[in-house]
Parts: structure tokens; C-alpha cells; sequence
């Protein structure tokens, strides 16, 4: 539960809505793929620059979205699209 302010959207309200999100581990739907470039970045043969962030395993993501509804402080209702997690998963 979060007030609508606090999300980050540029919405004046002073309601609190469901903020769903995905979290997890997702280490038992390693690839192929994930396996080498662990190994390659272990054995530092992949060196990521300053500002990247390799992850060598996938990501729980939504996969599915859900709108919000909520009243601003003008009384007037907002929806925003894709905005909390439905579903998760592990992408990548």
C-alpha cells in the first residue's frame, strides 16, 4: 500500500492504492545462455563497464499489468495503465 504521490507519476492525490510487484529468485530457469555468461564473468574473461549491471540469470518481471484508479485532489478520477504487477515471471 502506497500514496498515490509517492509512485513517481507527477499525480496529486492523497489516496493509498495496491502496488503489486514481482520478486524472487529465479535461478532454477537458468539457461544456457545464463550459465556461460556467469562462468565468463567469474573467470572475468566479461569485464561489464562503470555504469552496467550484467546479470547472468533471469529476471522475475510482471508479465502482466493491471490499472490503477484513484481521485486526485481536484475530485477527479485518474487510471493509470500498467501500473501494477498482475503476473510474474522469470524473463530472460
Amino acid at each position: 500500500m502506497v500514496k498515490v504521490r509517492d509512485l513517481g507519476l507527477g499525480f496529486n492525490s492523497d489516496e493509498i492504492v495496491l502496488f503489486k510487484y514481482c520478486s524472487g529468485s529465479c535461478h532454477r530457469a537458468r539457461s544456457n545462455y545464463d550459465l556461460t555468461l556467469g562462468s565468463l564473468l567469474q573467470q572475468q574473461l566479461i569485464t561489464p563497464g562503470p555504469q552496467e549491471r550484467v546479470l547472468s540469470h533471469p529476471c522475475c518481471r510482471p508479465t502482466r499489468y493491471e490499472a490503477v484508479s484513484f481521485m486526485d485532489v481536484e475530485n477527479t478520477w485518474q487510471t493509470v495503465e500498467k501500473l501494477s504487477a498482475a503476473e510474474c515471471s522469470c524473463i530472460g
